[in-house]
């Protein structure tokens, strides 16, 4: 790991403080920053390795604990920490985030994206409906918005990376959301994967992940956080 420096943080949120683990390039420097937003199972080695995979491409990268230490290793449990989790405090803390990186690496707000998966696909999507200008970028890998209203508050160009048979998200909604992106004029990509389930870029889920999707879905990302934050 020496070409890169990792570190478990807390980090100042409406009077409190989050932990969350940051990655960035060892040598020294201003890099565009990411915040890496959890699946529902927490912040996991997963979320961990894939935040180490962005400061290794060159960015100063942050991924908030919004479970605040409780992580999940089987569906069920993962369930109820997801149901338990206070949308707008999440929401919050992902925008603390940004904030932090902004003030701590010295990137401009509109330097700092965002990426999830699942849960934290929705979040990224809340995050960017709550952003403004302030968001340079966001990825959204198979996330939903609970309420459609919000994709009106966009702003920030999105990327959306779906699969194709998802019991999570139908490919109406995926077709809606891309549709009203384009209404408002937002930048905006959308890649449906054939043939892979809900999850497919995990690859700690054997069963599920599909190597090629996920390759490609890394590398329209690199693409998207190159083109919109340097």
């Amino acid at each position: 790991m020496d070409d890169i420096k990792t570190q478990m943080i807390d980090f100042a949120s409406n009077e409190h403080t989050t932990p969350g683990y940051l990655a960035r390039p060892a040598e020294a420097g201003k890099y565009p920053g990411i915040v890496i937003i959890q699946e529902w199972w927490g912040l996991v080695p997963h979320i961990k390795d894939v935040t180490e995979r962005f400061a290794r491409q060159g960015y100063a990268a942050l991924a908030p604990d919004l479970y605040h230490g409780q992580a999940a290793g089987e569906p069920d449990e993962a369930r109820k920490l997801a149901m338990a989790l206070d949308i707008e405090r999440a929401v919050q803390e992902i925008r603390a985030a940004m904030r932090y990186l902004s003030q701590s690496e010295g990137i401009p707000l509109k330097k700092v994206g965002v990426v999830g998966w699942c849960m934290g696909g929705s979040l990224s999507i809340a995050t960017a409906a709550h952003s403004g200008a302030d968001l340079g970028a966001a990825v959204v890998f198979y996330g939903n918005a609970r309420n459609f209203d919000i994709v009106k508050n966009i702003r920030a160009p999105l990327l959306g990376l779906y699969a194709e048979h998802d019991h999570s998200n139908s490919l109406e909604f995926v077709h809606n959301f891309e549709e009203a992106l384009k209404q408002q004029g937002v930048p905006n990509e959308f890649h449906v994967y054939p043939g892979t389930e809900h999850a497919f870029f995990n690859d700690t889920r054997p069963h599920i992940y599909n190597e090629e999707a996920a390759k490609d879905a890394w590398g329209r990302t690199l693409g998207w956080f190159g083109r919109y934050l340097g």
